[in-house]
């Protein structure tokens, strides 16, 4: 694994990742590798708003039979 060090951050930055590691409870470490995770997956996230966006926007106006009605009939067959 490698290694990263953030020189120059400010005492402010610094208590909110401290607090945000007790929230969690975890090291500032852990804290620090969650929060890089979860910035570079924002990229994927957005992709995927996009894709469920397109899917809703192909079945606007379409008729859906409710789960409950397909499950009824489902079980009225066996």
């Amino acid at each position: 694994m490698g290694a990263l060090i953030v020189r120059n951050v400010d005492e402010e930055t610094i208590e909110l990742l401290k607090a945000g590691a007790r929230r969690q409870g975890r090291s500032m470490e852990a804290e620090h590798r969650e929060l890089l995770r979860d910035a570079l997956a924002g990229d994927r996230r957005v992709q995927g708003k996009e894709r469920l966006r397109q899917v809703r926007e192909s079945l606007a106006g379409r008729r859906h039979t409710p789960s409950e009605v397909l499950l009824r009939e489902s079980r009225e067959e066996r």
